[in-house]
């Protein structure tokens, strides 16, 4: 029998209403809890990115942060 994923990492975050629905969408999906898929997304980061599309959408993210924090 497999062993079970161990989260030994807690911490509090914060999320857009639309980041964690797609959070809960993608978790759904894929059969796993919130934290399951968090801890997938994190471990496996880079196979999950497109390399060529990640700068520039955290180019535009980071453009926006000013306007969503105020």
């Amino acid at each position: 029998m497999p062993k079970r994923l161990r989260l030994t990492r807690r911490f509090p975050v914060a999320m857009t209403n639309d980041a964690y629905r797609g959070l809960i969408r993608f978790a759904e999906e894929a059969g796993l809890t919130p934290d399951e898929a968090l801890t997938f997304l994190f471990e496996n980061f880079a196979s999950v990115t497109d390399e060529e599309t990640l700068p520039h959408r955290l180019r535009l993210f980071k453009a926006e942060l000013p306007q969503r924090l105020a």
